[in-house]
Order: structure tokens, then C-alpha cells, then sequence
């Protein structure tokens, strides 16, 4: 059985204050230009101060400047006056029998405080030996793909770095996995040693990471920063459903693992079911592929193949699929189709998935077979969609940020 939190909005929410901008999503520099622009320190402190700063933020967890106890009670004042540290506010917590969690996360646009609160879903998924975190950059989705309930719900804006990092820090909140917090029964622990509940970090929420490029790279860099949360490149990976002029800038200035939602052997198929396919097909996106900076056997790319009955999921589609890898270090996962309202797919029989799964193994590619978390709170792969299509059509276009 499920289990769903109405949370007291009076704990939970942190009104977002325009004449406050918030320090979450600067990076170092960012944080010291903001401090001497808004007079809190002198020039000449803004670096040490930018770097504590940082501590408190990524590694402490803090939400309020009186805890950061190495900063000068004067300068601590002078930055509560000037900014805010604001994390979104929780709609609903969800829990299902898996352990698997579903946030619904409402934001104001910084830009735009005096307009309607945006909202996303953010997943957790625990496992034995890791703690998943997938994420969304944008409040809706432009690419429309067939089988994915968010695909129906239109894009309202990018959400900003500090959006995108304020669902990791939040999610870490609940799971008490900041120093000195108490975690929930099954907060995700990893066995040997681990104490993080959040391991892993996954852009494969609500929206296309590569179309919220700047924002994407900017909370990547800073969840992967050693003196920070310090999440491992190799623990992050980045999810696209084939923005092709983006995936060469994504692994030499982001540098995470790379996954592909390809669904499809065909540029036919694919145009129905990715829609993307038609501005960039599968020849060009298989070659940026092959070109992505660092890919070796150690680095392999996950293309992800979603298990639609009668649709994609032959024996020779499953020979296709080796072909068009070929020479590509690679691991595919095949992930049973989630069903959702008014969808207009059914799941392939699972004789029918371990068929594909078998003719893959035997070309020397994994290919492990997804098994679908958190279906009953739908929040399952291609399940996530918020409420913020209720906006009008007026309000969304003057959020939507192109």
C-alpha cells in the first residue's frame, strides 16, 4: 500500500522573496560577485566568504545564515538583509511498497515572482547498493514522445540551476542525509560503509535536459564538485532524447555518463515515437554518439529501449539494435512500458522482452531489464507529470522561457 503526505504547508513552505535572490545554483565565483555587488563583504573578502558560503550550502545542508557559526555575526545579517536560501516548497510526499518516494515540488519564477507557482516531480529510488535521485530540468516537456505521459503535458519554463539543485538539496532534507540528520526506516542506505542516501543522480525527470543546457551544466558541475556534495561524474548521468548539438558540449563541459532514449531502430518508427528524430534521425545521433568525449568500454553510453508491445519489440528489431550499436560501447536498458491514463501502448509480454534481452546478450551487449519502481504513486519511468497545466494558456506563455 502507498502512502501519501499532505505536508503542512506552514513547515514546509519557504516563500521565494524577489528582493531576495538566492544564493543556490552560483557557483564560487558567482557567490563572491554577488556578495561585494550587494556590499555584504569587501573585494578582498569576497573569495574566503564565497567559499564558506559554499560549505554551509552543499556540504551542511544549512537553510538559515545565524547556523553558519565561522562567519561573522555582522556579515551573517548582511546576508539574510540581501538573499535568501530558499528550497521549494513540498505539494505531496508519496511512498510506495517499494520504498520508492515521488515529491511534487512547487517553485516561483525568480524572474517573475508575481506570477502562478510552477510545480515538477522529483523520484527517489532506493536500492542495496545505491540511492537514486532523478531529477527535472524543465516544468513540462516540448518533445511530445508517444509514449511518455509527461510528453503530453506542455512546456511551462526551464527551471533555473539553483531550481534544478534545490530539488537535490530538498530530497536530501527528507532523507536526513545531511550531518547530523535522522533518516525514515528506509532512507536508502548503502551497505559497506556508505551513509549517503542519495548516491546517484539521474537527469531523466520532467523535460529534456540538452534544451535547458546552461542551467543543466551549471547544477551538474556543482553537485559533482569534490568540495561539495561531491556526487561522482561517474554517479551522474545525463538522459536525452537526442538534442544532436548538445551531447559533444555535455561530456567536455559537463563530463557525466550519457544515456539515449532511442526506443527505435527506425527512423519511421521513431519519428512517431520521438518525435525529435525528424530534426535530428538516427544516423546523425549514433555518430555524435560514437563522438562523445571519453566514451570507452569503462564509459559506456546507456541507450534506453522502452518495451512496447507488438510496436518495437521483435526479433529482428533486436538485431537491428546491434547493428546500429556496433562499435559503440554500450549497455541497453530495456524498460517494460508504464502505463498511464489514456496512453495508447500496452507493455510486451515479459517471454517477449527476455526474448529481445537474449538475442542482445549474445552480441556481447548488456542488457538488463528495468523492473519498474514506484508504479503505484505513478512514478515510474515516463509516469512523471505535474499540475501546472492547469495554468492558462495566457500565464504559461508569459513563463515560458525559449
Amino acid at each position: 500500500m502507498s502512502l501519501a503526505l499532505n505536508l503542512d504547508h506552514s513547515s514546509a513552505v519557504r516563500p521565494a522573496m524577489a528582493s531576495r535572490p538566492s544564493l543556490i545554483g552560483l557557483s564560487k565565483a558567482g557567490l563572491a560577485a554577488a556578495l561585494i555587488e550587494h556590499d555584504v563583504v569587501p573585494e578582498r573578502e569576497g573569495r574566503m566568504r564565497a567559499s564558506q558560503l559554499w560549505n554551509w550550502l552543499y556540504v551542511n545542508g544549512v537553510t538559515d545564515f545565524d547556523r553558519m557559526t565561522n562567519v561573522a555575526k555582522p556579515v551573517r545579517q548582511k546576508l539574510a538583509e540581501a538573499f535568501n536560501l530558499d528550497r521549494p516548497e513540498i505539494v505531496t510526499e508519496q511512498v510506495s511498497v517499494d520504498g520508492t518516494r515521488k515529491w511534487l515540488f512547487r517553485f516561483r519564477d525568480p524572474q517573475n515572482p508575481n506570477m502562478p507557482p510552477v510545480e515538477v516531480e522529483t523520484v527517489y529510488i532506493p536500492e542495496s547498493d545505491r540511492g537514486t535521485l532523478c531529477v527535472s530540468s524543465q516544468v513540462g516537456c516540448t518533445l511530445t514522445c508517444s509514449f511518455c505521459h509527461t510528453g503530453t503535458q506542455k512546456l511551462v519554463r526551464n527551471l533555473t540551476a539553483g531550481e534544478i539543485l534545490g530539488q537535490v538539496l530538498m530530497a536530501r532534507e527528507r532523507l536526513g542525509d545531511f550531518p547530523g540528520g535522522s533518516r525514515p526506516d528506509d532512507g536508502g542506505l548503502v551497505p559497506g560503509g556508505e551513509t549517503r542516501a542519495i548516491t546517484n543522480i539521474v537527469m531523466m525527470g520532467m523535460g529534456e535536459p540538452l534544451y535547458n543546457y546552461d542551467n543543466v551544466k551549471q547544477a551538474l558541475l556543482i553537485a559533482s564538485a569534490g568540495d561539495g556534495m561531491s556526487i561522482s561524474k561517474r554517479r551522474i548521468t545525463l538522459s536525452t532524447s537526442g538534442v544532436v548539438p548538445y551531447i559533444e558540449p555535455t561530456g567536455r563541459e559537463i563530463d557525466v555518463m550519457l544515456a539515449i532514449s532511442l526506443h527505435a531502430v527506425r527512423d519511421d518508427l521513431r519519428d512517431v515515437l520521438v518525435p525529435i528524430n525528424k530534426k535530428w534521425p538516427l544516423k546523425e545521433l549514433l555518430e555524435a554518439c560514437r563522438n562523445y568525449p571519453g566514451l570507452s568500454n569503462a564509459r559506456r553510453i546507456t541507450f534506453e529501449y522502452v518495451m512496447l508491445d507488438g510496436i518495437n519489440d521483435s526479433d529482428a528489431e533486436a538485431r537491428e539494435l546491434v547493428r546500429l550499436l556496433a562499435g559503440i560501447p554500450a549497455k541497453i536498458n530495456l524498460i517494460p512500458f508504464n502505463p498511464w491514463p489514456g496512453s495508447n501502448y500496452g507493455t510486451s509480454p515479459s517471454s517477449r522482452i527476455e526474448r529481445f534481452a537474449d538475442i542482445v546478450n549474445k552480441a556481447g551487449y548488456a542488457s538488463p531489464v528495468r523492473t519498474p519502481r514506484g508504479r503505484d504513486i505513478f512514478a515510474a519511468c515516463g509516469q512523471l507529470k505535474s499540475e501546472s497545466e492547469r495554468l492558462s494558456k495566457k500565464d504559461r506563455d508569459a513563463l515560458l522561457v525559449l
